[in-house]
């Protein structure tokens, strides 16, 4: 409603603004033509008072020269004030003044000139002289008509009058401001008439619109009903009808595909979820026989100490020191144990504060004993004096896992079976645009000395599936899978390589901030 009021308001000051410039366009126009008609008026009493003082030149021979009596010039005088023009100038055909009279001329040399062009061509002229402000602008301020005069003999003589147009000029701007009170009055009445028949014909349809819009329910019939007299509008409700019969009709269509995409993203989490747990778990089976190697040092540790507590000749404290070494070798088995189920846990706790460096030093502690770390030093330099990230841990433990088993399997294929190294170094980076965020990211560095991976490969090693290992070493979700598990976290993962100097991963995970 608030819009259509706007609207109304609009439409009240357009048709004001038109009305208003049409109405001076055509009140300019007749101030015009009035003002050309008057001029034309004033020039026709001109010829006239010429006509007259023809006439009374009649009664007296011009030609002959005769001398004239007094009351001819008084006569003159008479009727060129009473006619109201300023002056006039009569001269014979020998360029001889007979008569010069008038108010306020200063423009007797003009008549001069154009008396003798009249007694010359024998044609009648009229020409403008001086400048003065008319209606709109600055006009012509005098009139000079000249014409000869003539009789039956032919043309004995000359006349040049002047009219002045300031009366004129003054006489509409009079007019002009009645005028204008008239438009400005009109203008009124006309904007207001002009606003009742359209909110008759349009706006009230309108209205009735934009009320019926508001009530709409999905389960109406008839969406909008306009009455037949309505013209247009009740075509545009017939359009509106049908549009949104179209937009019911599709909504159930539309209904039914977000459903469908809802099924297949779930299914598509689960398939993800799938994979992640695929990946963890053969990462876990290669752990397998290490962790079974380290289990059976401890049972069989346990299992002597047990011998030794059924003898009867050990002592007591013989005994209870016994026992306490069993139970110490049975908390490094619960300590192993525990640390495999931590690698193989599913991810359903969801991300949440974790501490990255306790997360590596765990994964430390497994990978250590292995038997593939046999000849494979390990170094920790956790340098970043913060490690604190917004994760979820069993998904970092698996890529941490990755990153080294990957590095570890890269050494075991050099043809140089010389000692190898790892090197896991983290420190903290300011907020930067090559990582497409301004928060300090945590860089973690995976170092290793093997071969290195050739430039051609460098750009597939995060295509899932892809793998340079034997079959059934591998499956080629490892780095596709820490690809996808570090972007999640709205981190990032990086490959640098050359043949021969081996391979650098970089790992960048957002700093947990507690504002942000």
């Amino acid at each position: 409603m608030m819009l259509l009021r706007g609207l109304k308001s609009n439409i009240a000051i357009n048709i004001g603004i038109i009305l208003l410039v049409g109405m001076l366009l055509i009140g300019f126009v007749t101030m015009m033509t009035a003002q050309r008609d008057m001029v034309r008026s004033e020039i026709l009493r001109g010829n006239l008072l010429i006509s007259s003082f023809n006439e009374n030149l009649i009664n007296y021979s011009v030609q002959n020269n005769q001398t004239r009596p007094s009351h001819f010039k008084s006569s003159l005088d008479k009727m060129l004030h009473k006619a109201g023009f300023s002056c006039a100038l009569i001269m014979d055909n020998h360029n001889k003044q007979i008569y010069f009279g008038g108010s306020n001329c200063d423009l007797k040399d003009e008549l001069i000139e154009l008396t003798r062009q009249a007694l010359k061509t024998g044609e009648k002229t009229t020409r403008f002289f001086g400048t003065v402000w008319g209606v709109f602008w600055r006009q012509s301020k005098d009139a000079v008509i000249s014409s000869p005069i003539k009789q039956k003999e032919g043309t004995v003589g000359g006349i040049s009058i002047v009219l002045p147009l300031d009366k004129v000029y003054e006489t509409l701007r009079r007019s002009q401001k009645v005028l204008l009170i008239y438009i400005f009055i009109n203008t009124a009445i006309l904007t207001f008439i002009g606003l009742y028949r359209l909110s008759k014909v349009y706006l009230e349809p309108m209205y009735r619109l934009v009320k019926r819009a508001d009530e709409y329910r999905e389960d109406d019939g008839i969406f909008f009903a306009v009455r037949k007299e309505d013209n247009e509008l009740n075509q545009l409700s017939k359009a509106l009808n049908r549009m949104l019969a179209r937009i019911s009709g599709d909504r159930e269509k539309l209904q039914s595909m977000v459903i469908s995409l809802e099924k297949a993203n779930f299914d598509l989490k689960q398939a993800q979820k799938e994979i992640i747990r695929a990946e963890k778990l053969a990462s876990v089976g290669r752990l397998s026989s290490g962790i079974a190697h380290e289990i059976g040092n401890p049972i069989g540790i346990i299992i002597g100490y047990l011998d030794l507590i059924k003898q009867k000749d050990i002592t007591d404290n013989e005994r209870i020191e016994y026992i306490i070494r069993t139970e110490n070798e049975v908390n490094r088995i619960n300590t192993i144990i525990r640390q495999l189920l931590d690698l193989s846990r599913p991810s359903e706790a969801g991300s949440t504060e974790v501490s990255v460096h306790e997360i590596i030093n765990d994964i430390s502690n497994v990978i250590k004993p292995q038997p593939m770390m046999a000849n494979i030093k390990l170094e920790l330099e956790l340098a970043a004096e913060r490690d604190t990230v917004f994760a979820d841990p069993n998904q970092l433990r698996q890529v941490f896992l990755n990153l080294i088993l990957n590095a570890s399997d890269a050494i075991s294929s050099r043809k140089n079976k010389g000692a190898g190294e790892i090197a896991i170094r983290s420190s903290v980076m300011p907020g930067s645009d090559s990582v497409g965020d301004l928060m300090p990211m945590l860089k973690i560095l995976y170092v290793d000395n093997g071969p290195g991976i050739p430039e051609e490969n460098i750009g597939n090693i995060f295509d899932p599936f892809y793998t340079t290992k034997e079959p059934g070493k591998g499956t080629g979700l490892g780095l596709s899978v820490s690809f996808m598990i570090i972007e999640n976290f709205g981190g990032k993962i990086e490959a640098i390589s050359k043949p021969g100097e081996g391979t650098t991963m970089t790992v960048f995970l957002p700093l947990y901030m507690k504002d942000k």
